[in-house]
């Protein structure tokens, strides 16, 4: 079966052609023709199979041939938007003349008013721009009769369920819907019972294993040494990679760390706005830099056809995004191969995943020799007391309130004899005292580049007359106020 063979537009055979998109593959073949037909559809394919194009295409021809009629293209993530969106020019929409609008966070709101004021039949966007522009009245969906939600799991685990049930209310009841999901849980299930109404269930390829072209590696490594052991793996590897780590913060570290060792590397996160992630996903595509690390942001949506290798820094903590992430590589029937990292302490979420992919895994049993033995390292411990560590508990109590309330006596009588050592009685001889060992405040912003005075002796009369004398000559202004200088 060729493209050419389906009951579509002329229009849209030509864009087609133009786009060099030759034989269709399994999921495409099978969904197309159902979704010419007006009918909803539940699809569940593995991820890199060509899913996209199994929804643009009959929601061209379906917009060719109504004038009025809108579609609207709900995805997760910014990248998986931008992707839809590029495969829709891509066929040449702007030649059949179907005005478009991208809607997605981070980019200019003016820009996107313009767009959808120019009568926008095809809208992308992500489910927190949509919603936005619907509280702003900007966007109107009252003539919706062809809606996508693309990657409907990953909007589900990220908590966008309450906004697309949002959406959904600005959609009107007769329209057609196509559901597609790299996996299919209960959440899913529900959701199609809701909305579709009798869809057809396409399913292409196993949902939990991933494709057969994609060699896959494990290498057991503590958690100090990974780093090395990275840099080891980049230098053995040609290629573009790709490499996953758990946090924002982590993905910033060790781009630094590989700009500073000499590769070619940059970072992608959620906190990068929408112009950076671009430029980064661009340059990743173009090969300016050859190492792209990510979280898992771009686990799945990224479609760029050079990455070879997959390097599993950090484990995923849901297990079934190991599939989305090494589906990465080995796009489009290419060959690819996926490493992970394996340290101690990941043991327990590896067998998790390994089960997921094989349901026949039988996770490796530990030595029971070794556990008695450490068992039996552990001498000398007293048996547990519950009475006799509360009173220990109280006792040390009381004594720790002594020594506080020791610790309280002792500031305050050290207080009381600072007082007494910084008091002067003008009226008694009193010694001066050394400017190191003062504080506080003067009016004389010189006092501190002064030698300190020596001590005047009290028999020492004319002294100590000649300094009262000065103090009595002193001539201030009538308007005086004080500065005080803290001694730096």
């Amino acid at each position: 079966m060729n493209f050419s063979d389906l009951q579509i537009e002329n229009k849209l055979k030509k864009s087609i052609e133009l786009a060099d998109f030759k034989t269709p593959t399994p999921i495409q073949s099978q969904s197309i023709p159902i979704g010419l037909e007006g009918r909803d559809i539940l699809g569940t394919a593995q991820t890199g199979t060509g899913k996209t194009l199994a929804f643009i295409i009959p929601m061209i021809n379906k917009l060719i041939k109504d004038k009025h009629a809108m579609a609207l293209i709900v995805c997760p993530t910014r990248e998986l938007a931008t992707q839809v969106m590029a495969t829709v020019l891509k066929l040449n929409v702007r030649e059949i003349g179907i005005g478009n609008a991208l809607l997605i966070g981070g980019e200019s709101m003016q820009k996107q008013l313009r767009k959808l004021s120019k009568r926008a039949r095809i809208i992308v966007g992500t489910p927190g721009r949509i919603n936005d522009h619907l509280n702003r009245k900007s966007l109107d969906l009252s003539k919706v009769n062809y809606l996508v939600l693309d990657e409907t799991d990953r909007m589900l685990d990220m908590g966008f369920t309450p906004q697309i049930e949002q959406i959904l209310n600005f959609v009107p009841k007769k329209h057609q819907t196509l559901l597609f999901s790299a996996t299919l849980p209960n959440n899913i299930l529900k959701i199609s019972q809701r909305y579709l109404n009798n869809p057809e269930r396409i399913s292409v390829g196993s949902l939990s294993t991933p494709i057969d072209k994609i060699k896959q590696e494990t290498f057991e490594v503590s958690q100090d040494k990974k780093y090395h052991e990275l840099i080891n793996q980049l230098l053995e590897r040609s290629g573009s990679i790709l490499v996953f780590v758990k946090t924002k913060h982590g993905a910033d570290k060790i781009v630094k760390r590989l700009k500073y060792d000499g590769h070619k590397a940059d970072g992608i996160h959620g906190n990068l706005r929408q112009s950076k992630r671009d430029r980064v996903i661009n340059g990743f595509r173009n090969g300016h830099s050859r190492i792209l690390i990510a979280t898992d942001v771009a686990a799945r949506g990224l479609d760029i056809p050079v990455i070879k290798h997959v390097i599993n820094y950090d484990l995923p903590q849901v297990p079934e995004d190991y599939v989305h992430r090494i589906g990465r590589t080995g796009r489009a029937g290419k060959e690819g191969s996926a490493l992970t990292f394996l340290t101690p302490s990941d043991r327990s979420i590896w067998n998790s995943i390994s089960k997921l992919i094989n349901p026949n895994y039988k996770p490796p049993q530990r030595d029971t020799n070794q556990k008695k033995k450490f068992r039996g390292s552990k001498k000398g411990k007293a048996p547990f007391n519950k009475i006799r560590k509360f009173n220990d508990n109280k006792k040390g109590n009381i004594r720790d309130k002594k020594k506080f309330f020791k610790r309280e006596d002792d500031k305050k009588s050290n207080f009381k004899v600072k007082k007494k050592f910084f008091k002067k009685d003008i009226n008694k001889k009193s010694k001066f005292i050394d400017k190191k060992k003062s504080f506080g405040f003067t009016n004389n912003p010189k006092y501190f580049g002064k030698k300190s005075y020596e001590v005047v002796e009290k028999d020492d009369k004319r002294s100590s007359f000649k300094r009262r004398k000065k103090f009595k000559k002193r001539q201030r202004p009538k308007k005086f106020s004080f500065k005080k200088h803290k001694k730096k």
